[in-house]
């Protein structure tokens, strides 16, 4: 039986990461996960044919079930699942259209459910599962609402997942990382560059994740900077967070 990870959003810049870092691991494959054909097999051509390509649309159904069929065909001893893909913009929720909703927490909240209750059945103790949500689920973010609050489900979900499997010997943690330099983040605003306090870089997350997990922890927060933040988070009323987030942000809304 193959030893597997499974990684989505395989081909962004914290996702081909994650495959760098994963090709250390006690794994016989990689199922990358994405839906760009193109950049796909460009990461097999990078990282080699450890690296098996898996197009998939997260927000679509039919795609996620027939990646579930795969499983399910395969029965795969799925040692790591890194439910990585993610979406969200900044901006009024009152601009947000319906298909933004929805694509949001299919992506970000369903189909990260939906992929650890695939995988779970094929994993053993010592299985690792590692749910990518964000420093912004610390507090409530204005102008990122939907996406901060999608993230509070990713983090509180993860945790009390580590809880019910720990029986079983998996491990799940939630990773929270602050702002990650990757094409994702808007560098400039009205011709004027963006500051993105604590930025860095998408190996340094990825490093720190499957480290923080190995040692079993059920949340992985990288640098000084965004445990500071976490810190706060229980230090301060939430209305003075919201005030110091909006003071940040008042030039680009």
């Amino acid at each position: 039986m193959a030893k597997i990870a499974v990684i989505t959003g395989a081909t962004g810049g914290l996702g081909q990461e994650f495959v760098s870092e994963l090709l250390k691991e006690d794994v016989d494959e990689i199922w990358a996960v994405a839906r760009n054909t193109e950049k796909l097999n460009g990461l097999k051509a990078k990282y080699g044919d450890k690296v098996r390509p898996v197009k998939c649309d997260l927000g679509s159904t039919d795609d996620i079930e027939a990646l579930h069929a795969l499983i399910g065909t395969e029965r795969p001893d799925i040692r790591i699942l890194i439910n990585n893909a993610g979406t969200g913009k900044m901006g009024s929720t009152t601009d947000f259209t319906p298909d933004d909703i929805n694509k949001t927490i299919n992506i970000n909240c369903r189909a990260v459910c939906l992929l650890c209750g695939y995988a779970i059945p094929f994993m053993k103790s010592g299985a690792r599962i590692l749910n990518i949500s964000s420093a912004s689920s610390f507090q409530p973010v204005p102008y990122i609402n939907l996406y901060a609050a999608s993230k509070v489900f990713v983090r509180s979900y993860t945790r009390a997942l580590n809880v019910e499997l720990k029986s079983k010997g998996i491990t799940c943690t939630a990773v929270c990382p602050g702002w990650i330099d990757t094409d994702m983040l808007q560098k400039e605003h009205n011709g004027k560059p963006v500051k993105f306090p604590g930025l860095v870089s998408p190996n340094r997350v990825a490093v720190q994740a499957l480290r923080d997990s190995a040692k079993g922890r059920d949340m992985s927060v990288c640098t000084l900077f965004v445990k500071y933040e976490h810190y706060l988070s229980k230090a301060l009323p939430q209305k003075v967070l919201m005030k110091m987030w909006l003071n940040g942000i008042k030039d680009y809304v």
